[in-house]
């Protein structure tokens, strides 16, 4: 299984950005997929997240800025970026649950994070 994220770059502030997350190989249900981010000098933190059944967490600093949604049929999650801020600034990360076929007729449960995409806003 492999999350690649796409969709960052720079951006002025007050500017929009959308990331997206594709989860690809032997999947056979995805539980919950998110975002998280680290800035440099701090630590990993969530940005958002959104269940199987569709019931979404922010972050306080987001809400009402950032909106995650989720295609099921394509395993991808986007998150829309609005009035960023210099604050924003930073590596984020999607992440997801995974039920996933193994071998024969094994299955597996396991949590994964993509590759991380830069996002920088300029003041």
């Amino acid at each position: 299984v492999q999350l690649q994220a796409s969709g960052g770059g720079l951006v002025q502030a007050g500017g929009s950005l959308r990331l997206s997350c594709a989860a690809s190989g032997s999947i056979l249900s995805i539980n919950d997929m998110g975002w998280h981010r680290q800035a440099p000098g701090k630590e990993r933190e969530l940005v958002a997240d959104i269940t199987s059944g569709g019931r979404i967490n922010y972050a306080d600093s987001v809400k009402g800025r950032f909106t995650i949604s989720r295609d099921y049929a394509k395993s991808t999650v986007y998150l829309q970026m609005n009035d960023l801020k210099p604050e924003d600034t930073a590596v984020f990360y999607c992440n997801a649950d995974v039920r996933a076929r193994g071998k024969g007729w094994d299955t597996y449960s396991s949590h994964y994070w993509g590759q991380g995409t830069l996002v920088t806003v300029s003041s």
